[in-house]
């Protein structure tokens, strides 16, 4: 008698967490009690943000369900009305697969809209990267709300495991496995320089940098200034030649995605930029540059694992734990121009490549893929767990 596969379904929205999920995926495809379906929205399906629905399916992976939500606006409106469009969509979606268990990973919008179409549809939910802090943008409050959905939750460090459980979840289902983006590092035969500027059609130099920078939510009309900013550091460093990767479809996304236009047009002797590097070139791009730049969680997360320095702009971070290679700074220019300098000088090179990463762990995707084949199915019902006063204080 054949047995009944568990069919988990993995959301991405984003090419930030399919690029993190991608170990898992492989795992679940080939983990002998599982079935892996596959939800695809968000940018993915955009041509605007690179249309990266193409480079899951060249990988290997079938897209079981697709749903644009997706509008041409950044706004606060828009962005509420493609969660709707994600309820509707989402729910018929999961209708149509009939899942075991929805996997989710982080604190975007978009994952917003699928957990609460699978809550509603009474499919349990396993969240990944929860108990995590950053409390300068709208994600926040998103991350902890799809925790208080979920069933079974994959932390990255102890730190955010605690917190997961003093949000009211029962410790037996909180599991600390690392972050996936570690295993992606291990993992993957990344590009070497050669080949990497190959493919980029651009010269590192001996200076270069690699600039991720999203808009701070909870600072209304911030981001414009916050990115002349960085742009006018950039300036006072025309020594580094830099990529740029663009904005997330976010609250005045766009607003940078043409100001990197703009300065790439003045700049294109020294400065190259893409709407989405693709998970391959990234990572290798991580890799070869001296500093990774702007306020991406990447650089937080991956960077320390290269011995790569950071520099980490203003509050969108803000709570993340940090390994030493990572420097703060204020969303200035002369504060963002002073941590270059730092970042770049030898000595500090030399404390970053020996930096230890706090999210660093062995065997997170085959973990995360076990946990979900022993609970399945999950009871859907469960308890708030009360910790004792002593453990509140």
């Amino acid at each position: 008698m054949a047995i009944k596969l568990k069919k988990i379904c993995v959301f991405t929205g984003t090419r930030a967490d399919y690029g993190l999920l991608r170990p898992l995926m492989r795992e679940i495809q080939t983990h002998p009690a599982l079935s892996l379906l596959l939800l695809v929205s968000g940018t993915h399906l955009s041509p605007e943000f690179g249309m990266t629905v193409r480079e899951i399916e060249t990988s290997g992976f079938v897209a079981d369900e697709k749903v644009e939500i997706l509008l041409s606006s950044d706004s606060s409106t828009g962005v509420s009305k493609s969660i709707g469009l994600g309820l509707i969509g989402f729910s018929e979606a999961m209708g149509r697969m009939s899942p075991d268990m929805l996997v989710v990973l982080g604190d975007r919008y978009e994952a917003l809209a699928a957990a609460i179409s699978a809550m509603i549809s009474r499919i349990p939910i396993a969240h990944i990267h929860g108990g995590e802090t950053t409390t300068g943008v709208v994600d926040e409050a998103i991350r902890h709300a799809i925790t208080k959905m979920s069933h079974l939750h994959f932390t990255s460090t102890d730190e955010y495991r605690r917190r997961v459980i003093q949000l009211g979840e029962d410790p037996g289902r909180v599991f600390n496995v690392g972050a996936l983006g570690i295993e992606n590092i291990r993992s993957c035969a990344l590009l070497d320089r050669h080949a990497l500027e190959k493919e980029i059609d651009f010269r590192l130099g001996a200076n270069s940098a690699l600039v991720t920078f999203h808009p701070a939510t909870l600072e209304p009309d911030a981001s414009r200034d916050q990115f002349a900013q960085l742009l006018s550091a950039l300036d006072r460093h025309n020594e580094l030649r830099i990529i740029f990767t663009k904005a997330n479809a976010d609250m005045d996304g766009r607003v940078i995605n043409q100001m990197i236009d703009n300065y790439v047009a003045v700049n294109s002797r020294r400065a190259v930029a893409f709407a989405s590097l693709g998970q391959l070139r990234y990572l290798s791009a991580m890799r070869e540059v001296n500093l990774v730049l702007g306020n991406s969680s990447s650089g937080i997360i991956e960077a320390p694992s290269f011995g790569v320095p950071t520099v980490n702009i203003g509050e969108r971070q803000k709570g993340r734990v940090r390994a030493a290679s990572v420097v703060d700074c204020a969303p200035n220019a002369e504060a963002i121009a002073q941590a270059i300098k730092r970042c770049l000088a030898l000595e500090f090179a030399a404390t970053a490549r020996r930096t230890v990463n706090p999210y660093a762990k062995e065997g997170t995707a085959r973990a995360i893929a076990e946990y979900l084949a022993e609970a399945c199915p999950v009871p859907l019902k469960k308890d708030f767990y009360d910790l004792h006063p002593d453990q509140a204080r």
